[in-house]
């Protein structure tokens, strides 16, 4: 079954750090782009940050440059997403998700053509 698993969710206050992981199976992992969406209430979904896992080429959302950084263990077939100096606009469902053809800026910009998508795991910063 192809699928992404997300985890590592959870509630922080302004200023702390969260890690999410996000567990691929099902399919080839090396030919994919993985990245992270994050959902506010009532808003469109926003593209935060995706890895080529083959080569490891990374792309951030301005508003996480700086703050977020994402890798890649090929050996665990596993994403994550180390979130820092968090704020209370970074509340949000975050969704993992990968796709075989798209990468970089086309990856985070067209998130309806994007192939497989985690159920998605909820982060809270409280001021």
């Amino acid at each position: 079954e192809v699928q992404l698993v997300e985890s590592g969710g959870g509630s922080v206050q302004g200023g702390g750090s969260l890690r999410l992981s996000c567990a691929a199976s099902g399919f080839t992992f090396d030919d994919y782009t993985i990245g992270w969406f994050r959902q506010f209430p009532g808003k469109e979904r926003e593209g935060v940050s995706c890895i080529s896992i083959a080569d490891g080429i990374t792309n951030y959302a301005a508003s996480v440059k700086g703050r977020f950084t994402i890798s890649r263990d090929r050996s665990k077939n596993t994403v994550y997403l180390q979130m820092n100096s968090l704020r209370p606009e970074d509340t949000a469902v975050y969704y993992c998700v990968g796709d075989r053809d798209l990468y970089g800026s086309s990856f985070l910009n067209m998130p309806t053509n994007l192939e497989i998508w985690g159920q998605g795991t909820a982060v809270t910063v409280s001021s």
